[in-house]
């Protein structure tokens, strides 16, 4: 045998090995993270430096098996080392919990000094690794700011931090790296997350996918439609939309384009459909979650909250889709045999209704009746779920008696739990290193006072003036939100923005958060960073800043609501009534008329459709936002005459959802 045959062959068995071992892993880690939701046998911080080292030992494992099969063994190593440092310190803070947390606040021992430097260090390698150097030099001037605070002039200046000090905030005090969000993605955010792994596994995309072929016989823009339903439902589980750009955008995208679709517009469509996806409920990205704690008030009424909000939001984009894909004339149609070997019976829809429904109705039941604990119901909710997936489809074999026996059936559906359980680990782990990472520099934030401070200036730039303010606290939505994921961005303006919206502008605080909330995604999309638009754009082959012109076009609402949020305060209720709905229909009226404006393929002169394009936009703008129920309706009602005007002239009234339109 060769000495290259050789080696090639034990690299091939490291890589094997380490594949059993990074399903191992995530096998142990959510049997640890399970059992704790059931028991609570030990202290949530105290499960959170557990929690930690599991989650970023998967992630190392499984990243140093991708390192290596790329031929990178030095990052590989690099990511050895990382895991074992994070795993040493997860080790040592939860075995001498009560010293550490409890006697030795304030001070630590010099070995756990040190400890906290490779914690530190070895966070920085995994944050930069997958969130890139933009988000790894916010970090860094966070920590600058932190230790010479005292060199900052003017309003935003303290005192300065010891490097001890640092060490003990971010780390052995147990508050930082370790603290309140940390907790929160342990307990409630990771069985979400393990969720989607098995819904991945078991197959409950590829039945959205389906449904939406049938919906396309019936919806002109049938194609394009379906990246806005797909891409929206998983984005608000997996909490990334550049995650999420990348998963669903790889089946989404191409199909758009055979079907006749640009490629800067199809790749626009998906950005917009992944980056909304963060908004819907029950998930939202897992930010509902953070916003519940933060509110202190049941999740339940966070989810109630933002219905209103993402059905403005879920069908503005919708209409935007259709007028898209009308323009480029393209067929929208797609055949079940491009994506699938056969349709499905009857009773294999009843028994995949059953199998996916189940699990579902289980969870709004212990939410919204019962009132479980959030930790609870998605315990209950994941194991429901292991049970319906495993058992549903070896019951179908039985009752039609075709294909595979129940048995072998059963088998697969095992093998599959387990991909399941490893893709949720997956998943889960960049966000976890963020998370934590965010944790972090929030107890920094409290330490050096900044919150409080950045009112002050906030306020001083704004001059007191509410619109000013919100758009100010947009615009540091949009510079923290770069390359993270949106409950991170969502985290840091809720620290630093929201307390200035409720004390110094009367906002309420629900408002305030979902004001912020929304703002945080919208860094997805807006250039130049737009990290949604990049990845969609690289899969279409298609120019990035007209990728980001058709997200905007699309998304133009999405930039209005925040400020809407504020003038509207109906609009956003933990216990909405009529006034709700009223007031949510005249903006979703008003969106539409953006929409409608900038996406619509006018058949005019050039100058004469840029400004029907301008003065629908602008109309629109004063409908959303603007106070007075009056002046909204008036707005409407100009909207509505020239939407009748321009189908009663130029298109003989054909209706713009209708097979029959003139395109």
């Amino acid at each position: 045998m060769s000495t290259e045959t050789a080696a090639t062959e034990h690299e091939s068995g490291l890589l094997r090995g380490l594949d059993v071992t990074v399903t191992a892993a995530a096998l142990l880690f959510w049997a640890g993270v399970l059992g704790w939701a059931h028991t609570q046998a030990i202290s949530q911080v105290r499960f959170a430096t557990a929690f930690v080292g599991g989650i970023l030992t998967v992630y190392a494992l499984n990243e140093t098996r991708l390192a290596i099969s790329d031929g990178d063994w030095i990052d590989g190593a690099v990511l050895i080392a990382s895991s074992v440092a994070l795993m040493t310190a997860s080790a040592f803070f939860a075995i001498n919990f009560q010293d550490v947390y409890l006697q030795r606040q304030g001070y630590a021992l010099e070995h756990e000094y040190m400890l906290a430097r490779l914690v530190i260090i070895s966070l920085m390698y995994l944050t930069w690794r997958e969130f890139g150097n933009v988000f790894l030099g916010l970090i860094f001037a966070v920590f600058g700011y932190a230790m010479y605070g005292n060199l900052v002039p003017g309003v935003l200046g303290h005192a300065g931090m010891q490097q001890a000090t640092l060490l003990q905030a971010t780390v052995t005090d147990l508050y930082g790296f370790y603290g309140s969000l940390t907790q929160i993605t342990a307990s409630w955010i990771a069985p979400f997350l393990l969720y989607a792994g098995l819904l991945f596994a078991y197959g409950a995309f590829d039945l959205i996918l389906r449904v939406a072929i049938v919906a396309g016989k019936y919806i002109e823009s049938g194609i394009a439609q379906t990246a806005v339903l797909s891409s929206a439902i998983i984005g608000s589980i997996n909490g990334s939309y550049t995650a999420n750009a990348a998963m669903t955008g790889s089946f989404t995208i191409p199909t758009m384009q055979e079907a006749g679709m640009k490629g800067h517009r199809a790749a626009g469509i998906e950005a917009v459909a992944s980056t909304s996806g963060q908004v819907l409920p029950p998930v939202m990205g897992a930010s509902a979650f953070v916003m519940a704690s933060y509110l202190g008030v049941p999740y339940l009424d966070i989810v109630v909250a933002g219905l209103v909000p993402a059905a403005i939001l879920v069908v503005s984009i919708s209409v935007a889709v259709h007028y898209l894909a009308i323009s480029d004339t393209s067929s929208q149609e797609m055949e079940f045999s491009e994506f699938f070997d056969e349709e499905l019976s009857t009773e294999k829809k009843v028994f995949e209704a059953l199998r996916f429904g189940i699990p579902f109705a289980l969870l709004i039941y212990l939410l919204g009746i019962a009132q479980y604990t959030v930790m609870t119901s998605a315990l209950y909710t994941v194991v429901a779920m292991m049970i319906t997936g495993v058992l549903m489809p070896p019951l179908q074999r039985i009752v039609d008696n075709s294909g595979i026996g129940p048995g072998g059936e059963f088998v697969t559906q095992v093998k599959n739990t387990v991909h399941g359980i490893r893709r949720g680990a997956v998943i889960l782990a960049p966000i976890a290193i963020i998370l934590v990472v965010i944790s972090g520099v929030v107890n920094l934030f409290s330490t050096t006072g900044i919150p409080a401070k950045l009112a002050l200036l906030l306020i001083s730039i704004s001059g007191g003036v509410l619109l000013f303010a919100v758009l100010l606290g947009m615009a540091v939505a949009i510079l923290m939100g770069v390359g993270m994921p949106t409950v991170a961005a969502y985290v840091i303006v809720a620290i630093l923005i929201v307390p200035t919206f409720v004390s110094d502008f009367g906002v309420e605080p629900i408002t305030a958060h979902y004001t912020m909330f929304y703002a945080a995604i919208l860094a997805g999309i807006t250039p130049p960073v737009a990290t949604a638009a990049v990845i969609a754009a690289g899969i279409a082959e298609a120019n990035f800043w007209r990728t980001c012109g058709a997200a905007i076009r699309i998304a133009a609402p999405l930039f209005v609501l925040p400020v809407a949020f504020v003038y509207n305060p109906g609009l956003i209720s933990m216990d909405p009534g009529l006034t709700t709905l009223y007031v949510g229909l005249l903006v979703l009226l008003g969106a539409v008329a953006i929409i409608y404006g900038l996406n619509y393929p006018f058949k005019m002169r050039p100058g004469r459709k840029i400004g029907t394009r301008a003065l629908l936009a602008t109309l629109g703008i004063l409908i959303m936002a603007y106070p007075s129920n009056v002046a909204k309706i008036a707005g409407i009602a100009v909207f509505a005459a020239v939407f009748i005007a321009e189908k009663v002239m130029i298109r003989g009234l054909s209706l713009p959802f209708s097979k029959g339109a003139s395109q």
